[in-house]
């Protein structure tokens, strides 16, 4: 165990999910910085057939490295429907935690055993890396994409009730144990409103959410997927998750 991994029982079992689509220039340094620092740890690279061979440089990979996992999809299906069959392919597999994070390096790897720690210490069960509290930020990102984040962050924490300062953000630690609690098939957005969609269903299931202090960064390669229509995809999701509400 490195200096980095939380302290935790030897069998507890981790999934680190990364879902991709073009990163074959940021996840093989994502992969060994996750395992660097959660050397326990299993990767999962979710891609939607990434025609930059991103898939075929994990199934390289795992002729070497047990620990790393693929499922391939058909074509690019959206963030909320990979982060749903991550999900399930987590509990088919019997993990105790689930990390999510971005695969473009705009997530820190080495910040992931935080979240673990606080998810498992504080006994949670739902722990995300939030960009406004002391500590967190986001430095050199575009100011359209911080006014976008921001705008989206405001409304869903007045509308949704959640008791998060940062619910659009991808980097988080789940407990499995919660996850298992909720019908997967009632979490239908496809995009980037899942993000909200699924702290909806924990909430109504009494989880408990916690946050570490995150810094997002700019990606080191590639191109970003986040577009107008996401977001206003999200607000979407986020009147129709408020209006709905039992």
């Amino acid at each position: 165990m490195t200096m980095s991994q939380p302290a935790s029982d030897a069998a507890t079992r981790v999934l680190v999910v990364l879902c991709t689509y073009n990163e074959l220039g940021n996840i093989p340094t994502m992969v060994r910085g996750l395992l660097e620092h959660l050397p326990d740890a299993d990767v999962l690279v979710v891609d939607d057939s990434s025609p930059d061979g991103t898939a075929d440089w994990v199934r390289d990979t795992q002729e070497n490295n047990s620990q790393l996992h693929l499922l391939q999809r058909p074509g690019k299906l959206g963030l909320g429907t990979a982060l749903r069959d991550a999900i399930s392919w987590c509990l088919e597999h019997e993990y105790d935690f689930l990390i999510n994070l971005d695969a473009d390096h705009s997530h820190d790897p080495a910040t992931a055993p935080q979240l673990l720690k606080k998810t498992i210490h504080d006994n949670l069960d739902m722990v995300a890396g939030t960009r406004y509290r002391p500590g967190g930020g986001s430095p050199g990102l575009a100011p359209h994409r911080k006014l976008i984040s921001r705008f989206l962050n405001l409304y869903a924490t007045r509308m949704l009730r959640l008791p998060l300062s940062d619910c659009s953000g991808s980097f988080r630690c789940y407990r499995v144990s919660k996850l298992q609690e909720l019908n997967l098939a009632k979490l239908t957005c496809p995009g980037y409103g899942f993000l909200e969609e699924i702290l909806v269903a924990l909430r109504q299931r009494k989880a408990h959410f916690g946050e570490v202090p995150i810094v997002f960064d700019c990606r080191h390669a590639g191109e970003s997927k986040l577009s107008l229509s996401d977001a206003v995809g999200a607000i979407q999701v986020i009147h129709r998750l408020a209006f709905s509400r039992s």
